[in-house]
């Protein structure tokens, strides 16, 4: 995986993590399960919130 794309990962996982209250590593693991862009994702990282 090259740098730039590690980055570009690592800033939509904060921005997910800033946005649904779940901790950058937890948005990180939602992302690699549910996929980067997919609405999807934050919906599993509001109902992983709520359920924690």
């Amino acid at each position: 995986m090259t740098k730039k794309k590690t980055e570009g990962e690592d800033k939509k996982a904060q921005h997910l993590a800033e946005t649904t209250d779940v901790s950058p590593k937890q948005a990180k693991d939602l992302m690699r399960e549910h996929g980067k862009d997919s609405p999807k994702v934050e919906k599993e990282a509001k109902n992983f919130k709520a359920e924690g």
